[in-house]
């Protein structure tokens, strides 16, 4: 099982339509606070406790204002960003980028144990037994 830090972060999910690269016209972002920025990933769409992995795409950070509630323009001219989903997660992200990532949605709109790894994303209910493929 994974050992989680006492202390807790903040995770946001924001919905994105209108990004130019986006041939779905629209995404979701799932981001995860570390430190003076978001650790973020594009999602095909929101995750849902017991449904089946889904892709999950690695992006550049994004700055930590994105995880309060709020809707808004994307800058460079890149679509519209509507916050969805916003609460605190418990754990720690790896430093090393391919590392699977693995904490815990205490409270929100989303909860559950989330695994990012391997170019995919899963939410589930109980903790997510480490070495395991998603």
């Amino acid at each position: 099982m994974q050992v989680l830090s006492h202390q807790s972060s903040r995770y946001a999910l924001l919905k994105h339509t209108g990004a130019p690269d986006d041939p779905n016209g629209c995404h979701y972002d799932l981001l995860l606070e570390d430190g003076e920025h978001c650790r973020t990933w594009r999602l095909t769409h929101r995750p849902v406790v017991g449904e089946a992995a889904q892709a999950a795409v690695e992006l550049a950070p994004h700055r930590l204002v994105w995880l309060t509630p709020r809707s808004a323009a994307v800058s460079g001219g890149r679509g519209w960003a509507q916050g969805v989903a916003h609460g605190s997660y418990a754990g720690v992200l790896p430093s090393e980028a391919q590392a699977p990532v693995i904490v815990q949605l205490l409270d929100g709109a989303l909860t559950g144990w989330l695994r990012l790894q391997d170019g995919c994303c899963v939410l589930e209910k109980r903790a997510i037994p480490t070495g395991t493929a998603p």
